[in-house]
């Protein structure tokens, strides 16, 4: 019966401790080594390896091309997002958006990083039958869309040259900006505004404006963003409506740090 129970015990502290890791890895701004991970949890690092390379396996972690680092994986992503569609939060959340939506007439969104992408978990789309249709899980460029802009402006220098040195920077309009320096440059022009902004960068004939949901200790944890084709709106009448994504982004925070918490 002893043997049962410390059985028992252990299995519950190894569920624990993968747990612990991905909250560690979902929770951080860039990708963490096997030395931060072993060191945050106490743990040895032949442990921590084999614990990194059975998660890799099986796609809850992603080890890094450079850096050596780890992110979360597909897998981890794809737990989170069922955790979300049968969550009080993704009502609430969608809600939210769908007021947004009502607001600016166009499609409204919510982002989170994740690893060198970003993840669109949260969309209300608008009633125009000219949209942009995404699903909810779809990842996408940091380099050109407008809330991949934000959490790279977000980033310290240090930071944003390691996760820029995994990604290809490729081009998917004309518009993209493939050129480090000129991404830099674009990137402290978005740090200076607060806002996110994709000029026909991610789809040909879209334009979208994104603002930041952060933690207090300034951390970027989501973006709002709202989208819309060319044809019916130009960046600058969307940024017009950046005080309404605001609002939105103060009514989601709340509901996003306590989810994280």
């Amino acid at each position: 019966m002893v043997a049962v129970h410390a059985a028992a015990h252990g299995d519950e502290a190894r569920g624990l401790r993968v747990l612990r890791l991905i909250e560690h890895l979902a929770s951080a701004s860039q990708p963490l080594t096997l030395s931060q991970l072993a060191a945050r949890m106490q743990v040895p690092k032949a442990s921590m390896m084999r614990l990194l390379d059975t998660l890799e396996q099986h796609g809850y972690v992603l080890r890094t091309p450079v850096g050596r680092g780890y992110v979360p994986g597909a897998a981890s992503t794809n737990l989170a997002l069922a955790t979300l569609r049968n969550n009080a939060l993704i009502r609430v959340s969608r809600s939210i958006l769908g007021s947004l939506v009502a607001a600016t007439g166009e499609t409204c969104n919510l982002a989170i990083p994740e690893g060198n992408a970003i993840v669109y978990v949260d969309r209300v789309e608008t009633q125009e039958p000219l949209r942009l249709h995404l699903v909810l899980g779809t990842r996408a460029p940091m380099h050109c869309t407008a809330s991949g802009k934000l959490f790279l402006a977000h980033m310290t220098l240090l930071e944003r040259r390691a996760l820029l040195a995994m990604l290809s920077l490729q081009a998917r309009t004309p518009k993209s900006i493939t050129d480090p320096a000129l991404l830099e440059r674009e990137i402290v022009r978005i740090a200076r505004l607060g806002i996110g902004i994709d000029d026909e960068e991610f789809v040909h004939g879209m334009v979208a404006v994104a603002v930041p949901i952060c933690a207090a200790d300034g951390r970027i944890v989501a973006a709002v963003a709202c989208h819309a084709p060319v044809a019916r709106k130009s960046v600058e009448q969307l940024l017009q409506h950046v005080p309404q994504l605001k609002e939105a982004a103060v009514k989601l925070r709340p509901l996003l740090l306590a989810e994280s918490s």
